[in-house]
């Protein structure tokens, strides 16, 4: 049974089993963990995950997956927690915690060894950093590195891959070149966007995470893995412009120090400025592969550069088509944001009501949203922006609905199409309106004994700064007409019901 741990700040840990063995690994929640999860439940094996908040993971896990309570700064709460297993990932880190991470890193590395070791766990696969053996290396890999050592000094065998930038939708790295990317057409660019690193594809890293789960017990190995091109960060950027039609332009300067740098990033991306001066501070050094003892031992090709954020982007989609924006959100709490909530380079505005009919009858005016039926609120604006749109070459309201009762996945419902239709459940619609950016527009009904609950979400990804100036300045008029709507949605269902 592998065990898996990753970001200490949210305190969990992951355990897979199978018919002979276990495999375990804490991060169930976090960014690789919870893809490395998917692809173990994928193979049917049963898995184990110790998560300091269960209610988080229930869910999102497979009926199959244990989920306990733990906590990696907690000795007592291992505990037994590993009892079975066979193989542990550790994929920790702790970049996001308020006190000195390093110390943080050290405890939980240190409790985890222990606990493996009174076990009996036989091999841990553990993911750090790359960075040049004989250059100074920043705090946070000089960590990723003492993680190492001190799980290889449990006595326990050790798989340990170093890896540079990560690129996959949802990665720090990833998002921070398609935050500066999208909002910054003329960026003032620091040293470090042109120290070459070796990036390599998130799905590359889990086919290595994988594979290590069948090389045999024999002693600690270290593996330096990345993909084929050596780039900097400016020409990630650059190759993310260019797959999305942006045009950019970069003025280096030496004066932005780390420090500077990670309040910069602060204010002009999602990151928080303790976390981008940690991520700043380990890509300032050159990260690229020097011993090519992966390429030669394992069966991996990984992809390059282009493929790999092509690959990004259309996984995004995916990944968006299919999420239900109420788990994301309900998950961490109402956000106290002006302007949405973000996701990436999306941005979320959602709001739910509760209504006390089934979910047939409250999903009822959803069907039959637009066309003659109209939006339940402030129809002469949404007449005014259809005329805007025709102006501007678009199909504008004019197109209406093939049928007025019934829906199915590919209608037009005026300037929208229907991208996903679950009867009595969900409604994803996306727009075909002139703007600068994609938006779709979800609804779902969730049932419960006193009722139903109506979400409404509207999604926009804005193309560039000025698809950023287009959601921020009709922000207050998407408020008024937004909630409206779902006001009008939920009083129709509740007359509905008193009609039957």
């Amino acid at each position: 049974m592998p065990l898996y741990l990753e970001k200490i700040n949210r305190r969990t840990i992951m355990t897979v089993k199978c018919k002979k063995h276990a495999r375990s690994f804490p991060g169930a929640t976090g960014y690789i963990g919870g893809r490395l999860l998917k692809r173990f439940e994928a193979e049917k094996q049963p898995v184990r995950c110790i998560v300091r908040r269960p209610e988080f993971l229930r869910g999102r896990a497979g009926s199959e997956t244990d989920i306990v309570a733990g906590d990696l700064l907690n000795a007592d709460s291992l505990k037994h927690a590993m009892t079975g297993v066979h193989t542990a990932y550790y994929l920790v880190h702790s970049m996001g915690t308020a006190r000195g991470f390093e110390e943080t890193d050290r405890e939980a590395a240190e409790n985890f060894a222990a606990a493996a070791r009174a076990e009996g766990i036989q091999k841990i696969v553990y993911l750090g950093g790359l960075g040049s053996r004989r250059a100074k290396l920043s705090p946070h890999l000089r960590s990723r590195r003492e993680v190492g050592e001190i799980l290889r000094a449990s006595g326990i065998s050790v798989i340990e891959f170093r890896a540079s930038i990560v690129l996959g939708s949802g990665s720090l790295s990833f998002e921070m070149i398609r935050a500066l990317t999208e909002r910054l057409p003329i960026m003032i660019t620091p040293r470090w966007v042109k120290v070459l690193a070796q990036p390599i594809a998130i799905d590359d890293v889990l086919q290595y995470l994988r594979a290590a789960l069948d090389l045999p017990v024999d002693g600690s190995r270290i593996y330096e893995i990345g993909g084929p091109d050596r780039v900097s960060y400016g020409d990630l950027m650059r190759e993310y412009a260019r797959q999305r039609g942006l045009r950019r332009f970069m003025i280096s300067v030496p004066v932005l120090t780390p420090g500077l740098s990670s309040l910069w990033l602060g204010l002009v991306t999602p990151l928080y400025a303790r976390v981008g001066r940690k991520l700043i501070d380990s890509i300032r050094h050159t990260t690229v592969v020097q011993d090519d003892a992966a390429a030669r031992e394992f069966p991996i090709h990984p992809i390059g550069v282009h493929e790999a954020i092509a690959h990004a982007l259309r996984n995004e989609d995916r990944e968006y088509s299919e999420t239900h924006w109420s788990g994301a959100l309900s998950s961490s709490g109402p956000v106290p944001r002006w302007g949405g909530v973000r996701f990436g380079n999306r941005l979320i505005d959602s709001r739910k009501i509760h209504v006390p009919v089934p979910a047939r009858v409250a999903f009822a005016p959803i069907r039959r949203i637009g066309g003659s039926t109209g939006w339940y609120y402030g129809n002469a604006l949404w007449s005014l922006r259809g005329w805007i749109d025709l102006l501007m070459g678009g199909a504008g309201m004019r197109r209406g609905r093939r049928s007025s009762d019934q829906l199915k996945v590919g209608d037009t419902v005026d300037c929208w199409r229907v991208e996903a239709f679950e009867p009595e459940h969900r409604l994803l619609m996306t727009a075909e309106m002139n703007l600068p950016g994609r938006a779709w527009l979800e609804f779902e009904v969730t049932e419960d004994e006193n009722g139903s609950d109506i979400r409404q979400t509207a999604i926009f990804d804005p193309l560039g700064l000025r698809g950023l100036l287009y959601w921020y300045s009709l922000y207050p008029l998407h408020q008024l007409v937004f909630s409206g709507m779902l006001r009008g949605i939920a009083q129709t269902a509740e007359s509905s019901s008193g009609a039957e």
